[in-house]
């Protein structure tokens, strides 16, 4: 067996452990639409296919956005970190960003600033709109690199010539911000319209509001009908793709639904490269 699909198979199994249930006094998933009766097939036939018992605890849905950032963040820490071969770097990954948000990263630093001359000046606030520091569910970042480090194979660089000066990757150029946003996940258990908006959100200011390269900017979620992860999915810039927790086991349970608008739907993101499995997202983030 292979370590990603060990550690994929680990990933299920807490969350079955620790979020994923019934809701209270039914036998509904707590992944499903207790108003849509394909919502709650499709659900209950996904997760057995996983082969792991299910929670009987009731998991309060205050935690499950917390508890799912926290679990997704460790598989796709330790998958990346056997990809180090692709991706050399020293590299942090958090599910904390506190009050200051993406500008605690290179690309975003001057944020702070933008943001605090808006809450000093109501009238410019209502004007341009918007809470600039966001903090996105979990975030990948890398450090900056000491002149020893980029010097390791050959003299690139020295202290005292004008050149590559201005570089983020070189740690003496960013002194007081010297980590750089790799990837924002956005962790969304399930989908609603107005989550979906909300992602959507984050993602352009996060292309918008970046000063230097943008981050890879995905979502994953455990969402079981087609239409509403097309609602996030489909379509192009804003995030580069969304991750599904059980990609093939969520095919397999829509055909075996035998509804052929769904299944057409769920093909139709996967072929046009809108869709992958959360195995997909570790190998993606060392492009």
């Amino acid at each position: 067996m292979g370590e990603i699909l060990r550690l994929r198979e680990d990933y299920h199994k807490r969350l079955c452990e620790h979020i994923c249930g019934y809701r209270p006094g039914t036998k509904n998933l707590n992944i499903s639409d207790t108003g849509n009766q394909l919502s709650k097939d499709v659900s209950q036939r996904m997760v057995s296919k996983f082969g792991i018992k299910i929670s009987e605890k009731d998991v309060s849905p205050q935690r499950i956005g917390q508890q799912f950032a926290e679990i997704t963040k460790e598989f796709v820490e330790k998958a990346f970190e056997m990809l180090g071969h692709l991706r050399p770097g020293v590299w942090h990954f958090s599910t904390s960003q506190a009050t200051q948000g993406i500008a605690a990263f290179e690309q975003y630093a001057h944020l702070s600033d933008v943001q605090r001359i808006l809450n000093d000046n109501p009238e410019l606030k209502t004007a341009l709109g918007g809470d600039y520091l966001i903090t996105p569910d979990v975030i990948v970042a890398r450090e900056a690199e000491p002149d020893e480090r980029i010097n390791e194979n050959q003299k690139l660089v020295d202290v005292e010539e004008d050149v590559v000066c201005y570089s983020p990757l070189r740690r003496v150029n960013v002194p007081q911000s010297p980590l750089i946003l790799h990837a924002s996940i956005s962790c969304k258990w399930t989908i609603r319209s107005d989550r979906a908006q909300n992602t959507r959100t984050e993602a352009l200011n996060l292309i918008r509001n970046r000063k230097g390269n943008t981050p890879h900017i995905v979502a994953v979620t455990f969402e079981p009908l087609p239409g509403r992860l097309s609602s996030l999915a489909l379509g192009t810039g804003d995030l580069d793709c969304m991750y599904h927790v059980a990609l093939p086991e969520l095919q397999e349970a829509i055909r075996e639904t035998r509804s052929e608008d769904h299944i057409e739907q769920i093909e139709t993101l996967v072929n046009g490269r809108r869709l992958r499995d959360m195995s997909d997202l570790p190998v993606d983030l060392a492009i």
